[in-house]
């Protein structure tokens, strides 16, 4: 089962540096790309937006989707995030469904008041950038295409200082420059429309805003075979046996992570319904710069950890993985170091953003793969993964990646337990696809180019 990106999350800022390990503070040198403000409508509500005019609501279109219905309304629109934000990029796929006379579906940044922003909207025809002071509209740029009602279009508004630039399905519509607002909200919108709103994410990397048509993926850096920093609160993975805990803690809710949480080996239970089921919330959530260290995530553990950013996961244990162990969502780096995980049926790590995954010392029990680049995405990339020092048993696969957008899986010191047939794969490939396809599997094995190992000298059986 391919995954993407769920709830509505609020990455919360990273406290001081005193507070954080030695690796913690080797991450916080990297830049990385914050999510400040993600929503896939999958939880049924709207809660943290505000409305202005129009009949709003979730609906079922194959997933969940924030509608307007009213073709008749004039102004309506959903507000949300923080009138302080300034430099940012907001995407969004938006569906018409009507258009009256003058009407359009709309993607709005920089909402300084109901009736002052940045608007990327679909007209019949053309794609217009707007500059909207108090209800009067200039253009800033536009490009002639076809828009029809029923389709699905991934709209990116970015605005850094005076620049302000947007792209349709990937595709440029123009920039232009204005100082109608420094900063403020972001919003949807439709105008004598009505319209369909999914998969809403605002980055604070004022760049391009990602595809979901073709793999055309955005690039991260290919990493290096240099060693991981292994931090001194780990030990290796075992061979057999599980940790035992040090104490009992009752979880009732998600708990939010910013800075350094350190569990002291207690087990944390329970959350969810150990199953399957994307409606699930994690038990832990990482802002972007969190460690999260000495954990035993007792079962059901829900949808396991979010990172929203560069994170550490150092000595974090799941006892019965349920949907996934760890989500990996919108940073540069993510650090897994030392720990373990059993029972997953689908997979251990589902890697959703973009950049690195950096997975060590680390032991994988009786699951169909440790680490899955996501296949069909809403947002597409070149993702990485390295593997060091990762002992597996009754593991179907060590890494899924997809070729065809450039990732990479570089693999040192994999021992396979139990295997005398060496049916485990190390690395296999796909092919990545758009958001509602299945991704294709078009082999496995080492190469030169995705697939980077030596099954001689880099894996072994035992």
């Amino acid at each position: 089962m391919e995954t993407r990106q769920r709830r509505r999350r609020w990455p919360i800022v990273a406290a001081g540096a005193a507070a954080f390990t030695a690796v913690a503070a080797i991450s916080a040198q990297i830049a990385f790309a914050a999510t400040l403000f993600s929503d896939n409508f999958e939880d049924g509500d709207t809660s943290g937006w505000s409305k202005s005019g129009g009949t709003w609501a979730v609906v079922s279109d194959g997933s969940k989707a924030l509608q307007q219905s009213s073709a008749g309304s004039e102004n309506a629109r959903e507000f949300a995030g923080d009138s302080g934000w300034t430099n940012y990029t907001v995407t969004a796929r938006v569906k018409p469904l009507s258009f009256g006379s003058g009407g359009h579906a709309a993607l709005l940044a920089r909402a300084k008041t109901s009736t002052t922003f940045y608007r990327l909207a679909l007209l019949p025809g053309s794609v217009q950038l707007q500059a909207v002071n108090s209800g009067s509209v200039t253009v800033l740029a536009s490009a002639s295409r076809s828009v029809s009602t029923g389709t699905w279009y991934t709209l990116g508004l970015t605005v850094s200082g005076s620049t302000v630039s947007a792209t349709v399905d990937g595709a440029s519509v123009g920039s232009g420059s204005s100082s109608v607002a420094s900063g403020g909200r972001m919003g949807v919108q439709t105008v004598y429309a009505s319209a369909e709103f999914d998969d809403v994410t605002v980055s604070d990397a004022a760049g391009p805003g990602p595809t979901t048509t073709g793999p055309t993926p955005t690039k991260s850096p290919t990493p290096t075979k240099s060693p991981t920093p292994t931090p001194t609160t780990t030990t290796p993975p075992p061979s057999s046996g599980w940790p035992t805990p040090t104490g009992q803690a009752s979880v009732s809710g998600t708990i939010q992570v910013s800075g350094t949480f350190d569990g002291g080996m207690k087990r944390y239970c329970c959350i969810g319904d150990g199953g399957q089921s994307e409606s699930q919330d994690p038990m832990f959530n990482l802002a972007a710069g969190a460690t999260l260290q000495n954990v035993i995530l007792g079962a059901p553990a829900g949808d396991g950890v979010h990172c929203n950013g560069d994170c550490h996961l150092i000595n974090v244990w799941w006892e019965d993985v349920g949907e996934d162990a760890a989500t990996f969502l919108g940073g540069s780096n993510y650090y897994v170091t030392g720990g373990g995980a059993r029972h997953a049926s689908d997979k251990i790590f589902q890697h959703n953003g973009p950049g690195t995954v950096h997975i060590s010392n680390f032991y994988a029990e009786d699951a169909g793969k440790l680490y899955r680049a996501c296949g069909s995405c809403s947002s597409s990339y070149t993702r990485h993964v390295t593997v060091d020092n990762v002992r597996v048993t009754s593991t179907k696969v060590v890494a899924g990646i997809n070729v065809n957008w450039g990732d990479t899986a570089t693999f040192s010191n994999i021992t396979v337990i139990g295997d005398s047939s060496h049916k485990t794969i190390i690395c296999d490939k796909y092919n990545g696809v758009p958001k509602g396809s299945e991704p294709t599997h078009v082999g496995s094995g080492p190469d030169s180019t995705n697939c980077l190992y030596d099954p001689n000298t880099d894996v072994h059986w035992s």
